[in-house]
């Protein structure tokens, strides 16, 4: 089974849903793990018509020609990664003191979205809002259900806690990359994507 963007929510590796805003100029970018199966990919300058649809869910992004930086990102802090069978590699820099997450439950997380080379491509934290969608059922990509879930010897995040997830192609966006126009893929097929998150717990 494959997994689209979630710029969020689930994307499968092989579909890639991709969010436009009313801008003409920019190109749209990809949200957070999204996925086709749970919604729909508007084009052509239209926003998603669901909340679960939007990389905030509900939230609308520009893609910018040259993405700037979160400017809240985590603090970085450097550790080393435990790789889980499936390929995730996982590293805590911050383990939370509340609840983990249950399947199907709507929760809130900011994240951080980078290429291997460095390269921001999305963070909840320069929009100001995190993003919210359910945890498990696919709305996001494959890497972070599992990544913030659990499972396939990976522990779930506990809410307040900070985890750096580094996701093979197979758990992102797959062949096929995201915010894909004219040749040009603000995610390159077969990319490596590593995502800060900060789980904040139950919406």
């Amino acid at each position: 089974m494959t997994t689209t963007l979630p710029f969020f929510f689930s994307l499968l590796s092989s579909s890639t849903p991709i969010i436009k805003c009313s801008t003409t100029t920019p190109p749209p970018l990809p949200q957070p793990p999204l996925n086709h199966h749970h919604h729909q990919t508007i084009t052509n300058n239209h926003t998603l018509r669901r909340r679960e649809a939007v990389i905030g869910f509900g939230l609308c992004l520009k893609f910018l020609d040259s993405v700037q930086p979160a400017s809240a990102a985590p603090e970085s802090i450097t550790c080393e990664f435990t790789v889980a069978d499936s390929g995730l590699a996982f590293c805590d820099k911050l383990v939370g003191y509340g609840p983990q997450p249950q399947k199907g439950q709507l929760i809130k997380a900011h994240y951080v979205g980078k290429l291997q080379n460095g390269k921001v491509f999305d963070s909840s934290y320069n929009r100001g809002k995190p993003l919210t969608f359910r945890i498990g059922v696919g709305e996001v990509i494959r890497g972070w259900d599992e990544g913030i879930l659990g499972g396939n010897g990976v522990p779930p995040m506990l809410a307040g806690g900070k985890r750096t997830l580094k996701l093979p192609p197979q758990l992102g966006y797959g062949m096929r990359g995201a915010g894909c126009k004219g040749g040009s893929c603000i995610i390159p097929p077969d990319s490596v994507l590593l995502f800060d998150v900060e789980f904040i717990g139950k919406a």
